[in-house]
């Protein structure tokens, strides 16, 4: 196998770095980007997407610029660092706009419209606070002592949760659907500003309450518009997919 580096006299080369990017958990990660890469270089291509000399000449100028390499030399040796050619280089920088280019035909403005005219109530959002104590008693009775001062719940937050939002008065921010267990999310979602819910299983073990401080019905706004292109292209690429034969090794 391929050496990739050496200490001393041992040597560490291809066949241990795979394995031990599989045991640190990493490996799915890199193969997965890798596929949707490749798939989206090879729909590119079958749609007759173009590249010009031009453009690939100001991607690569633009790499190079990045990096500091701005002579002829300076970017042979940087290559050569990589054990990387030339023509390996030039099908990097292709593949690159080839992906880009057929990413932006995929989710265009009339499509994110249309999707979210579809769906829009996926894209509501809710404003939350929550509390994280150790014991289901001790949520009980914070749930009690809340519903009789519910402006305390910033100051309680501070002084008892256990979660790493303590210091900002238990605040989480706007949530949208999908992020959120689905039992807790199907109450919060259903909830009204000022009310309580819970206490529920924390994913710790601890015990969970939640006060919903505001609801905003969705608005194709800048976020939304992003979650929606992203939601778009996994489904694109999910179909390309199914075109294929794909096997990990």
């Amino acid at each position: 196998m391929t050496a990739i580096v050496r200490i001393d006299d041992e040597v560490i080369d291809v066949s241990e770095f795979i394995r031990l990017l599989k045991l640190n958990g990493q490996f799915d990660g890199l193969i997965e980007q890798l596929v949707r890469d490749k798939l989206t270089v090879r729909a590119a291509r079958k749609a007759g997407v173009e590249l010009s000399a031009d453009e690939i000449q100001t991607r690569a100028d633009q790499f190079r610029r990045i990096r500091g390499l701005h002579r002829a030399a300076d970017m042979n040796n940087y290559l050569d660092a990589l054990h990387v050619s030339l023509d390996e280089f030039e099908v990097f920088i292709t593949d690159t706009l080839y992906q880009e280019k057929m990413l932006e035909r995929v989710g265009t403005q009339p499509e994110i419209e249309e999707y979210f005219q579809l769906n829009s109530p996926r894209f509501d959002s809710m404003e939350i606070s929550h509390i994280v104590l150790d014991t289901e008693g001790s949520a009980k009775e914070m749930i009690s002592y809340l519903h009789d001062d519910p402006d305390s719940f910033a100051d309680m937050a501070r002084e008892h949760s256990l979660a790493d939002t303590r210091d900002n008065g238990g605040v989480i921010g706007r949530v949208m659907r999908g992020q959120l267990k689905p039992d807790i999310e199907a109450k919060v979602f259903n909830a009204e500003p000022g009310d309580l819910l819970g206490p529920f299983i924390s994913a710790d073990g601890g015990y969970e309450i939640f006060a919903v401080t505001a609801k905003y019905p969705a608005t194709l706004d800048e976020d939304v518009t992003g979650e929606i292109r992203r939601l778009l292209r996994e489904q694109w690429l999910l179909a390309r997919a199914q075109e294929h034969v794909i096997e990990a090794r």
